[in-house]
């Protein structure tokens, strides 16, 4: 059962990964869900507050996600091909993208607490990502630089394929974000 607060987060979401975290309020909210600004306010008190649980959800979520990658992959090349897929997924789902690389474009503007929530999911990406570039033979000195050019290169093709316009129905723009994946995979390792 969806709880009123798990529907404000899904709102809020998409909101965010749509318009990014200055391009929506709580009226924003209230409208689509038809539930008043106090009732938003008695789950998530503030803007920051209510950016902050999405961050946690999406970090967890991401988790079991990479969890998913790790189990059903053979190899480093298909660990990391199959994590790509994630942000392919994420823009097939109306244009959206990664929710925390959204929050990283508005730093400037965020509350603190809210960036380095943000920060501590990038963090949880670029161990990962090191992880795997690790035990596939890459030195431990170039890791480290290696996880953030290609987490760095998969924001990057969301941000051009949205650029581009919203998913096409084809699956080109999921190959998109792939073939950058591919493209880079194949340099690292």
């Amino acid at each position: 059962m969806t709880t009123t607060a798990d529907r404000i987060l899904d709102s809020a979401q998409t909101l965010v990964q749509v318009r990014g975290y200055n391009g929506f309020s709580y009226a924003d909210i209230s409208a689509e869900l038809s539930i008043t600004k106090p009732s938003i306010h008695h789950h998530f008190p503030t803007k920051a507050a209510l950016a902050e649980a999405l961050i946690a959800r999406y970090r967890e979520r991401f988790a079991v996600a990479r969890k998913e990658v790790d189990d059903d992959a053979a190899g480093a090349r298909q660990r990391l091909v199959g994590y790509a897929g994630l942000y392919a997924e994420t823009f097939a789902q109306g244009g959206r993208i990664c929710l925390c690389g959204v929050f990283a474009v508005d730093a400037e503007s965020l509350p603190v607490q809210v960036r380095q929530a943000t920060d501590a999911f990038f963090a949880d990406q670029r161990q990962w990502v090191a992880g795997v570039l690790a035990e596939a033979g890459m030195p431990a000195t170039r890791t480290g630089a290696a996880a953030e050019a290609y987490l760095a290169s998969l924001e990057g093709a969301l941000l051009l394929a949205r650029a581009h316009g919203q998913p096409d129905g084809t699956g080109r723009d999921r190959d998109v974000v792939r073939s950058v994946a591919a493209t880079l995979v194949d340099a690292l390792l």
